[in-house]
């Protein structure tokens, strides 16, 4: 989970843990975010579009120029709920997007349809 407030990560992060068991981590800016990436494996990513110094478009572009990111599905959690800034988003090459506010459940059940997973 990316997002430069800490209240949110950890919302979702309880959100996601009531529907699971996986294992989630967390960082609070888009650095952060890519070193975290370049150094473990993550299974998928949770991104905020709107973060000071580097926003989510910024780190997703990093994501994908570096081999070792390119093939992780990143969801954009975004409160820019409008279809054109979705299908943008989409053109991209993210994975998907969640709408702030957003539904605990959807979430899980969309990270778990992206990954093959059961919850």
């Amino acid at each position: 989970i990316i997002d430069d407030e800490p209240d949110l990560r950890e919302i979702i992060k309880l959100s996601l843990e009531a529907f699971t068991t996986w294992k989630i981590e967390m960082v609070g800016s888009g650095l952060e975010a890519i070193q975290m990436a370049m150094a473990q494996a993550f299974d998928v990513i949770l991104l905020d579009v709107s973060m000071p110094e580097m926003d989510g478009i910024q780190v997703f572009e990093q994501l994908r120029s570096q081999p070792d990111t390119v093939d992780i599905p990143v969801l954009l959690v975004t409160a820019k709920a409008r279809a054109r800034d979705r299908q943008q988003f989409m053109k991209m090459g993210v994975t998907g997007v969640v709408i702030k506010p957003f539904n605990p459940r959807l979430i899980a059940k969309q990270i778990a349809d992206i990954l093959g997973w059961e919850i």
